[in-house]
C-alpha cells in the first residue's frame, strides 16, 4: 500500500483531466484526481483481434549453431513507417540560471493497470507520423506537463542511444532525449502551464533535486510506488559517474 507523507508530497503538483476540454489550468486541477486512486478491477486474457496497441509474434530463427528454432515476441502497433524508433522518455531539466538553487529533474507520477501500481516516470510519448525524436520530446513534454522546453545545442548525449526496452520479450524501442526547461522563463511559471492531456490521462508532476536523485527515488519506492526503469537507470548511472569521478574526468588518451 501506499503511504503518502509530506515528504513525498513536497515537490508534487498534480496534473490531472477529467472529462471535458482537453486545454486547461494546470492549477485549477491540483484537487480533483488522484493515481493513487486508480485500481485493477479484473485481469482475463485478449483475443488477439481485440488488441488495438499490441500484437503477439511467433519468429522462427536459426541459432549459432545451424538448429531452427522459435521465439514468442510482442510488437507495437504504432510504429511509423520510415522509422525506426517507437517512443521517446524525455530527461527534462528544470534549472533558473539566476538562481542559487541546482537544477532539478521533472517526473511524473501515473497509474500503470499492468503492474498495478504508480509509476515514477519521465514525460514520454510515441513518435507521430512525420516526426523525429527531438520534436516528439518538446511536443510531450509540452502536452503532458505544460512546461516548454529546448533541446541543448552543446548537450553530447541530448539525443540518446536507439535503446530496446527487453529484447527478450518485444521489439519496443525508445530513445532519451534531454530537453532543458528555462525557469525563469515567464511561460514555466505555475500560472501559467497550460497541459493537453487525453481525457484517459491522470498525471501528477513531481521535481527531484539531480544531487539527491537517488535518495529521493529510494524514499519514493519504500512508499509503494514503482520505479520506470528509465529513471532508475538515470539515477544509477548518476550514482556511478560520482564513484567514477576522477576516471570518467580523464582526457582521452
Amino acid at each position: 500500500m501506499l503511504r503518502l507523507t509530506s515528504s513525498s508530497l513536497r515537490n508534487s503538483r498534480l496534473c490531472v483531466l477529467p472529462p471535458g476540454p482537453r486545454l486547461f489550468n494546470m492549477a485549477d486541477k491540483m484537487s480533483t484526481y488522484s493515481p493513487l486512486s486508480a485500481k485493477v478491477t479484473s485481469v482475463e486474457p485478449m483475443p488477439p483481434g481485440e488488441s488495438k496497441w499490441i500484437t503477439l509474434k511467433k519468429i522462427t530463427y536459426k541459432d549459432p549453431s545451424g538448429k531452427q528454432r522459435l521465439w514468442e515476441s510482442a510488437e507495437r502497433l504504432t510504429r511509423p513507417k520510415n522509422s525506426e524508433v517507437d517512443a521517446v522518455g524525455v530527461v527534462a531539466v528544470l534549472n533558473d540560471p539566476k538562481s542559487t538553487k541546482g537544477p532539478s529533474l521533472l517526473l511524473q507520477k501515473q497509474f500503470r493497470p499492468a503492474v498495478n501500481k504508480v509509476t515514477i516516470e519521465v514525460p514520454s510519448g510515441l513518435i507521430d507520423a512525420g516526426e523525429d525524436p527531438t520534436t516528439t520530446a518538446v511536443r510531450e513534454l509540452k502536452e503532458e506537463t505544460g512546461y516548454i522546453g529546448t533541446i541543448p545545442d552543446d548537450a553530447r548525449a541530448a539525443e540518446g542511444f536507439l535503446m530496446f526496452n527487453d529484447p527478450g520479450f518485444c521489439n519496443t524501442n525508445t530513445k532519451m532525449i534531454v530537453v532543458e526547461v528555462d525557469m525563469s522563463d515567464p511561460r514555466n511559471q505555475q500560472d501559467n502551464l497550460k497541459p493537453e492531456l487525453e481525457e484517459s490521462e491522470y498525471i501528477e508532476i513531481l521535481t527531484l533535486p539531480l544531487d539527491h536523485l537517488w535518495n529521493e527515488l529510494g524514499e519514493l519506492e519504500r512508499q509503494g510506488f514503482a520505479i520506470d526503469a528509465r529513471v532508475g537507470t538515470l539515477a544509477q548511472g548518476m550514482e556511478m559517474a560520482k564513484k567514477w569521478k576522477d576516471v570518467l574526468n580523464r582526457s582521452p588518451s
